[in-house]
């Protein structure tokens, strides 16, 4: 699914999701990782959903981001209590939601100039 026909030339953008992963520009991701406007993270501690803990959020945490997308794969999930007060601790607003639609959200929120982080699990391909 290609999510931007525009290329912006002042912040990174999802341009799709697919088979391959998550593209960034030129570069696909297909493990979880961690993008802002200007980073991406390409190595996160994380495998699936329920490893998203406070020590595997400290480098989500450490580029001060405004809001945090949380794309949490094909199926919708939440965070456990305790894991969402640390987001409330460091006074950062944060949604969970599909991947795909955290892409899309993340890609709206940074063409308005947002401080917006997304930490994505790509989707693995599900057809037979």
């Amino acid at each position: 699914m290609d999510l931007n026909l525009d290329i912006p030339r002042n912040h990174l953008f999802i341009r799709s999701i697919g088979v391959a992963g998550i593209r960034v520009g030129n570069d696909y991701f297909n493990r979880p990782f961690i993008l802002s406007n200007q980073t991406v993270v390409s190595v996160w501690d994380v495998v699936e959903f329920s490893d998203i803990n406070g020590d595997t959020l400290q480098p989500v945490f450490a580029l001060q981001p405004e809001v945090v997308l949380i794309g949490c794969g094909a199926t919708q999930a939440f965070l456990p209590p305790a894991t969402q007060a640390l987001f409330f601790q460091h006074n950062i607003g944060f949604e969970v939601m599909v991947t795909d639609a955290a892409c899309r959200t993340f890609n709206v929120l940074a063409s308005e100039g947002r401080h917006v982080v997304a930490a994505l699990l790509p989707v693995p391909d599900l057809s037979p």
